[in-house]
């Protein structure tokens, strides 16, 4: 494992965040399987939310789908890599409100302009808007 993919491990064990990640696996209960980067896949997700075909807690990417399926699909399996990255430098658990209110703050926005509210999410944009499977604003900058 590469230091900085060891160093995010590390870092989102002890902010909890992974914790949490598979307690909601647990809870879901989605089968594990061990992914690329020191990541966990929790696979064949069914709960209604989030709506999302893959998401991120901590070292965790959940997908409604199979762990093959997400890490075939590398650019969305490199986004949500970068989620886990942004567990570990947000400090864990702090990420959540503040990825929330950057999705707020796009909806608010999208009620002036049209287009996806994740596009305007500062954290979406930073995890790489077209390899999230979502359509880029070309006006903003992340």
């Amino acid at each position: 494992m590469r230091a900085g993919t060891r160093a995010r491990a590390v870092l989102n064990t002890l902010n909890l965040s992974t914790l949490l990640g598979l307690l909601v696996a647990a809870v879901a209960r989605t089968p594990l399987r061990r992914g690329p980067g020191g990541l966990f896949v929790a696979e064949s997700y069914r709960p209604r939310l989030p709506v999302a075909g893959a998401f991120t807690v901590g070292n965790v990417v959940f997908t409604r789908g199979s762990a093959a399926e997400l890490v075939s699909r590398r650019e969305l399996f490199a986004h949500e890599a970068r989620h886990a990255t942004q567990y570990a430098v947000c400090l864990g658990l702090p990420f959540l409100p503040l990825y929330f209110a950057g999705y707020l703050a796009g909806a608010a926005v999208t009620l002036a302009r049209p287009g996806d509210p994740a596009s305007f999410n500062p954290f979406e944009r930073l995890a790489g808007l077209e390899d999230g499977g979502y359509l880029p604003r070309k006006d903003l900058r992340p």
